[in-house]
């Protein structure tokens, strides 16, 4: 019995660093600039930066961490640079593309919460061969609290790998600062070019602690209100440049967020219609946060609008 547990053991560790190797050897396949945005990873880098080993190079954009983001970066042999955001446009991603010497023709941005499969990176070192692609949709796979959610509309694509000089950010609000987060939120990459759909997902392990997650979505919220509040000419053009996904999403986004009552339209269209519910509580919770995050910025849009109509009263008027 303890002779047949070990020999699993064994073979078990050894499936483990056969994974390992051939995630290593698909990585040295993949010449392209890596852009990681950080802040307080320690936790989730060192899985990202594990299956990025020999990758093009990989630079790691901190944001004053004060945790080991900085030391566990260097020690898997990424270049660690300091963001300090100042308000306005440009945020973190774009601003390392714009300012860092990247030795490659094609950039790809990951999040640290994000892991390149070896099946994701054998397919993206075939895709930059092609001279007739300038970028590449990929499909995330969201891991929630311990559980792959497959249900309650999850599936997002990223427009994550792109030709230098071709991709760049939208810019939805350049009136911003540090309480709406100092990186991209919604803003989506725009590519000057052909794009194709890869088939292999990239893995997203959502949330770190709900702690977490309810305190970047608050920072998101102050962005969102501040987006569906504004109708600058420039969000419009820039939206229309997006693929259909992400102009599907923002048109029924903001027709949801003039209903009455739309946060619970939301949950009840992901967690029943979509489904939402086969992810068990993990589905739950997931569904739950979603709705829960669009009344925040619904209210937060109240606010402002309240805050807009007082400033504009006369000494007294409403006395």
């Amino acid at each position: 019995m303890n002779g047949n547990i070990s020999h699993r053991l064994a073979r078990n560790m050894e499936q483990v660093q056969e994974i390992r190797e051939a995630a290593i050897g698909a990585a040295r396949k993949l010449p392209v600039s890596v852009i990681i945005a950080a802040r307080n990873e320690a936790r989730n880098l060192p899985r990202c930066l594990h299956a990025l080993r020999g990758a093009g190079e990989v630079y790691v954009i901190d944001s004053q961490s004060t945790d080991d983001t900085v030391e566990i970066a260097r020690v898997h042999g990424a270049q660690v640079v300091q963001f300090h955001y100042r308000g306005g446009w440009p945020k973190k991603r774009q601003w390392a593309m714009n300012t860092l010497p990247l030795a490659h023709d094609w950039i790809l941005l990951l999040d640290a919460d994000e892991v390149l499969t070896p099946e994701l990176a054998e397919e993206m070192s075939r895709a930059i061969q092609n001279p007739a692609i300038d970028g590449c949709y990929v499909q995330l796979r969201t891991w929630f609290l311990g559980r792959v959610l497959r249900h309650g509309g999850v599936g997002l694509l990223k427009l994550s790998l792109f030709r230098k000089g071709k991709g760049r950010y939208e810019c939805r609000l350049r009136e911003q600062d540090a309480s709406m987060a100092d990186m991209e939120v919604h803003e989506h990459v725009v590519v000057d070019g052909a794009t194709v759909r890869l088939k292999n997902p990239l893995i997203h392990h959502n949330v770190e602690s709900l702690s977490r997650y309810i305190q970047k979505h608050d920072e998101y919220s102050n962005w969102e209100s501040r987006v569906l509040l504004q109708r600058s000419e420039d969000a419009e053009s820039s939206s229309s440049r997006l693929g259909t996904q992400a102009r599907r999403r923002r048109w029924l986004k903001r027709k949801l967020f003039a209903l009455p009552g739309s946060p619970v339209f939301l949950f009840v269209y992901r967690y029943f219609l979509r489904l939402g519910f086969l992810d068990g509580v993990p589905g739950l919770i997931y569904c739950g946060f979603q709705a829960v995050q669009m009344f925040h910025t619904k209210a937060k849009m109240f606010e402002i609008r309240t805050l807009e109509m007082r400033s504009q009263e006369k000494p007294g008027q409403g006395n």
